[in-house]
């Protein structure tokens, strides 16, 4: 029996994750309180009795698995804010070497990434597996170096497997409001209120949507596909079908039936994002069939939620 631990199970990632473990039965892992992100002392505090509890309960089965889908880091995060994941990172990945139970038990760990950042210089037509990393922000060299701490993990624990899943641009209903991030999400809530959509970047910019089930129910087939083996193994998660903002644009003026009032402007951020990105993935092959939402009926699930959600906030 394995039980699993999905870290960062109240976002958009995590949540979708935790909903597949659980249909499959799989158990999960639950700990008694909600990490406070904000707080390193607290957070650490909280982690040593999260992962003690956690090894108590693994003892049980025959196997663990950990999925990392926390993530307080953007494009626009400070070098402060993303050291600070990185080092919270690095506590984990400590105590549950510390764990004796944890050590000796079969172990995988499942790392959601940015593959969009982590390539965003990459020069290939098409990036796969075998494309070197190409960095272009503090935001992408701080995921690689979260990379390789867990590449160091696995290095030092011969019952490790670490699947490093490289997410092109996630997005599903729920996605955070806080955050700056969400094309999808955003432009829905825009033509709900009849506000105006400042787009940033060219009409013709090529990005690789995936919902967030899709990518959970990849990353699960992912890891299990490797479970048997030990090291670290590399991943895309991609629905590699990619699609142009104009595309995305005229798929919500068909669904919500009026045009969206778009606003097209430079920022400092256009910068950070590149202009086409397009992903093929030949590493880690599953054998089982896999979900794909088309863009289509995703945008209409995300449509359909933030409009549920709009409701709400007018009563």
């Amino acid at each position: 029996m394995t039980i699993a631990w999905v870290i960062g199970s109240r976002g958009l990632l995590g949540s979708a994750l935790h909903r597949a473990l659980h249909r499959m039965g799989v158990p999960l892992f639950t700990p008694v309180e909600l990490f406070c992100w904000d707080n390193q002392a607290e957070l650490t505090v909280q982690l040593v009795a999260a992962v003690k509890a956690f090894a108590a309960i693994a003892a049980t089965g025959k196997s663990w698995q950990l999925y990392w889908a926390a993530g307080l880091g953007t494009m626009g995060s400070t070098e402060a804010e993303l050291a600070l994941e990185t080092q919270v990172l690095s506590t984990l990945l400590r105590l549950i070497e510390s764990e004796p139970k944890l050590v000796a038990a079969k172990g995988g760990f499942a790392f959601a990434s940015s593959a969009g950042a982590i390539y965003a210089g990459a020069t290939d037509d098409i990036i796969n597996e075998n494309t070197p990393a190409a960095p272009t922000t503090a935001y992408a060299r701080e995921k690689i170096k979260q990379e390789n701490l867990l590449s160091t993990f696995a290095d030092s624990n011969r019952n490790a497997t670490v699947l490093l899943a490289r997410i092109s641009t996630l997005y599903g209903p729920g996605q955070a409001v806080g955050k700056q991030q969400g094309l999808l999400a955003l432009i829905a809530r825009h033509i709900l209120r009849n506000q105006p959509i400042q787009i940033y970047v060219p009409f013709d910019t090529i990005r690789d949507y995936i919902t967030a089930d899709d990518a959970a129910a990849a990353i699960i087939a992912a890891l299990r596909a490797i479970s048997a083996e030990s090291g670290v193994f590399t991943k895309i998660i991609a629905s590699e079908q990619p699609a142009t903002i104009a595309e995305i644009i005229s798929i919500y003026k068909r669904i919500a039936r009026r045009k969206p009032r778009i606003v097209t402007s430079a920022s400092k951020q256009s910068s950070l994002y590149t202009r086409r990105i397009q992903f093929h993935s030949i590493a880690v092959p599953v054998d089982e069939p896999l979900p794909k939402t088309s863009l289509l009926v995703g945008i209409a699930q995300v449509m359909a939620a933030e409009r549920s959600a709009f409701a709400r906030s007018r009563l």
